[in-house]
């Protein structure tokens, strides 16, 4: 019993010794991995602190003035946007907000802030379109305290892009990275005037590409972002770690117009080539093709025996256009174009859009189940007004439409194949005077149907002639008619 004891308390000591080399081993571990954590966390903190530091001197402080009456833009007012994924939610432009509702004086000087950054050292300044167009005056402030007046070399309203220059030399510039390259997930930093608080710094992740349907601006291909940015962020640089520009802070969604998380950038890789035409130019020369299109949905695919495929399904080819001279019929899918794939409808047409007028290109089509390869040549858009009407006409109405998909009929409750939707509403304009919204269908003008974009626009520039127009619109399964007159 004696030695039967003395064992058992061996093993009792021996078990007991085990569970403290254990207890250590579990103690000691934690405090590595914690020390790992630690180190990779401080590494991470000294990445974004090299961006902010190699980036911060180049971001610069934009100051507008504008002279408006009771008819100019209002980007106070937020607009709903059913197009927006965030259905019913308010989204937003970050610049020159002011309460809705507020009384417009008949004229008054408007002072607005926004931010940019120097691109080159003789003093081209990227930023956004609605900072700067219309202004009267725009002052630029460096990082280095230096006051400048800026002139404006160019701007674009259809990709919410503007370049303005100072007179100055051997400043500090951005490097432009390749957003085609960016990763969803991978880290982002924001700087900006946001509230006018000079070069202020956020981080963040690339929470999505590619995203359009917006409501900003008619060519949208926007790179989603949850760093913080807030009013007066507008035309600052979104940065990848390597402190390269990789897109330019345009909006946010915001039920309240600060930060909740949900940012969008126009990608550097559309930038650059606006950039480049308004320096030379002034202004951007677009390219046509003549059809109207909707992304290649899994159910059209398998309606058209091309299961699997992907692609822009064509509803709509413009008599006298390129497309149409080049063979291209209604029902064809586009796959690619010069062997490059396209799977949505918004970066086709932006693809085609910034392809140089006069350009031969080819698109890859399925037709009937056979693959073709159908060579374009592209023409300017300045020539598409004698084709389908005139687009500046049209754009008085303060109205932007696209053709109705499958998917959207389905949704809003509509035919397939009536009317065009109304994509978005221009705040301040005639069309939001009198109620319009985005979400709508558009079924006549002046009561002549309408079954295709380029009805609509040659039918409303007709009527914009005469100063007033007539719509037939339906709203679920409601019809009205809404009678629009231009001052």
């Amino acid at each position: 019993m004696h030695v039967w004891g003395a064992q058992r308390m061996h093993q009792r000591l021996l078990l007991m010794g085990l569970l403290a080399v254990t207890v250590a081993a579990l103690v000691a571990a934690p405090a590595t991995a914690g020390d790992d954590d630690l180190a990779l966390l401080k590494q991470t903190g000294k990445a974004f602190t090299r961006v902010a530091n190699r980036a911060a001197p180049s971001v610069v402080s934009i100051t507008v003035e504008k002279s408006l009456g009771a008819s100019g833009p209002q980007y106070a007012q937020p607009f709903n946007n059913p197009f927006d994924l965030f259905n019913d939610h308010f989204m937003h432009r970050f610049f020159d907000r002011r309460a809705p509702g507020l009384p417009r004086p008949r004229q008054f000087k408007q002072s607005s802030q926004g931010s940019g950054f120097i691109v080159s050292k003789d003093g081209y300044i990227l930023t956004n379109n609605h900072v700067v167009g219309g202004a009267d005056v725009v002052n630029v402030k460096l990082a280095d305290g230096r006051s400048f007046r800026a002139k404006t070399v160019g701007t674009d309203r259809h990709s919410d892009v503007a370049v303005i220059k100072i007179d100055a030399g051997d400043l500090p510039t951005l490097d432009l990275g390749d957003s085609e390259k960016l990763e969803v997930g991978e880290w982002v930093v924001a700087i900006g005037n946001p509230f006018g608080l000079s070069r202020t710094v956020t981080a963040g992740i690339v929470s999505a590409k590619g995203r359009a349907r917006v409501g900003v601006s008619e060519y949208e291909d926007f790179i989603q972002t949850d760093a913080a940015i807030n009013p007066g962020n507008s035309g600052g640089p979104l940065l990848n770690l390597a402190g390269e520009a990789v897109g330019i802070n345009t909006a946010i969604f915001s039920r309240s117009g600060g930060y909740m998380g949900i940012g969008f950038a126009i990608p550097i890789s559309m930038a650059k080539s606006i950039y480049s035409q308004l320096v030379k130019h002034g202004k951007v020369d677009r390219a046509f093709l003549g059809v109207t299109i909707q992304t290649l949905t899994p159910e059209l695919a398998a309606s058209f025996g091309i299961g699997g495929k992907r692609g822009v399904l064509v509803d709509t080819v413009v008599k006298g256009t390129p497309a149409a001279k080049a063979g291209v019929k209604r029902g064809d899918v586009i796959t690619a174009v010069d062997e490059r794939p396209f799977e949505s409808a918004e970066k086709f047409r932006n693809h085609i859009a910034l392809t140089g007028p006069g350009t031969r290109i080819t698109l890859v089509v399925i037709r009937e189940g056979e693959k073709k390869r159908i060579p374009v040549t592209l023409m300017t858009r300045d020539k598409a007004p004698d084709l389908i009407g005139n687009p500046a006409e049209v754009e008085k109405l303060g109205i932007a439409v696209k053709s109705l998909d499958a998917d959207e009929a389905k949704r809003f409750g509509y035919d397939l194949g009536q009317g065009v939707l109304v994509a978005r509403i221009t705040p301040g304009s005639p069309a939001q005077m009198v109620g319009l919204r985005p979400g709508v269908l558009i079924l006549e003008v002046n009561r002549k149907p309408v079954r295709s974009v380029q009805d609509f626009t040659r039918h409303a520039a007709a009527a914009v002639g005469s100063g007033s127009v007539l719509l037939l619109v339906q709203e679920g399964d409601v019809t009205r008619f809404v009678a629009i007159t231009l001052r």
